[in-house]
């Protein structure tokens, strides 16, 4: 079966094709099993409309029956979206008897009223923390793919006049394997992915799921009783964090490149202060107002530290080498070298400071701390009394 032609979405001048998410992979599948295990047929395709109204004709793959069930699977097709679910086989498997995958004392099922109940199985992330839409011990099946599922499921019920409840179960064998390559370890999912999309068609190269994890990892902490955390752009940062500093990295959440929308998103959920911890190959933007610091959007790293090495007293030869190097690291050397690194440091992190107070207003607290090569440069902001009350917090 050919791919299906979704359409397509321009993105840094390139045209790319559209996907379609975990949650329409399992709608799909349990729509089939479902039609198979009630229609008595085989079905080697399966329509789906999603949420944003396209209609996707899905293949049906690895069917395998029962004599109370059937299982089958959609693989997953992310278009042209670096996503690491790309190709994987998303399994359901629908049955009416309620023993054969639903334990008796197991009552973190998800449950609808149309006598349908949903499962989470092998592959599929388990929640362990409060602050998701799932309760801890259920599945990661978001809301979305839930309504599509059920709804796809109670369609074929009425289709062929079913009246009786039916059990399904959602699968993917090689989750846990993908999952280690996801945010879900830090956002407390076990075991496997998350069946995600609200679309049911994932759009290439975006942001949104990102930030959605950005917030939700910033809103499990505040649902922890934290009103203060370390926020990180990435590895980086979170290793001198722990091994540098000694703090404590699940008090942190990483930003990637959006550190001006983790300012926002720190703001909409009523969090109190924000100590930003990170390389200056990224941090040092800040100080030019730049706040997604991902190269393709700026790159004003010696821009900033040849002006401020100027004011600070470097020599118009000095400041050309500037902005001759490549990295921060020989940019820092010429500074050291003429014996300013300190002067620009402080006039750095005062840009820094001024340029994260005015995106995030009057009512966070904020902190910097920038470093290179495992030596502190700079520190700026409430830095002591934010590191106090995060102290506090997970003292109590």
């Amino acid at each position: 079966m050919e791919k299906q032609d979704l359409g397509t979405v321009w993105k840094d001048q390139k045209q790319l094709r559209r996907g379609y998410t975990t949650g329409s992979c399992s709608a799909a599948a349990a729509k089939a099993a479902a039609g198979m295990l009630l229609g008595k047929e085989e079905l080697k395709t399966v329509s789906l409309k999603t949420p944003a109204g396209l209609i996707l004709y899905l293949e049906v793959e690895e069917i395998q029956r029962t004599a109370a069930s059937v299982s089958c699977a959609i693989r997953k097709d992310s278009g042209d979206d670096p996503d690491v679910t790309n190709g994987a086989l998303v399994f359901a498997t629908v049955s009416t008897d309620k023993a054969e995958f639903l334990k008796e004392k197991d009552k973190t099922w998800f449950e609808d009223e149309r006598g349908l109940y949903l499962t989470g199985g092998e592959g599929v992330g388990r929640v362990t923390r409060k602050g998701l839409e799932q309760k801890p011990g259920q599945a990661a099946i978001n809301r979305v793919p839930r309504d599509m599922i059920f709804s796809a499921v109670a369609e074929q019920k009425e289709r062929y006049h079913f009246h009786e409840p039916l059990y399904i179960e959602i699968s993917v064998p090689k989750g846990a394997e993908i999952a280690e390559r996801t945010f879900n370890p830090r956002l407390g999912i076990e075991g496997g992915i998350s069946i995600l999309g609200t679309s049911g068609i994932v759009e290439p190269m975006s942001e949104k799921a990102l930030l959605d994890t950005i917030l939700l990892e910033m809103k499990m902490l505040r649902d922890s009783g934290h009103r203060y955390c370390y926020v990180v752009p990435g590895n980086y940062g979170s290793d001198f964090l722990t091994e540098q500093l000694g703090y404590d990295p699940a008090m942190a959440v990483k930003c990637s490149n959006y550190i001006g929308d983790t300012l926002d998103l720190a703001v909409q959920l009523g969090m109190e202060g924000i100590l930003l911890v990170g390389h200056i190959g990224k941090l040092v933007k800040v100080a030019a107002g730049v706040m997604n610091t991902h190269s393709r959007q700026a790159d004003c790293r010696m821009e900033v530290l040849a002006s401020h090495g100027a004011m600070a007293g470097l020599g118009q030869e000095q400041v050309k080498k500037i902005m001759n190097c490549i990295t921060t690291t020989e940019a820092l050397e010429i500074l050291r070298e003429a014996g300013v690194l300190e002067d620009v440091m402080v006039s750095v992190m005062g840009k820094m400071e001024q340029a994260l107070i005015h995106r995030a207003g009057k009512q966070l607290k904020l902190g910097v701390i920038m470093f290179s090569e495992g030596e502190i440069l700079g520190k700026a902001g409430k830095v002591t009394e934010i590191l106090e009350e995060i102290k506090r917090e997970e003292s109590r």
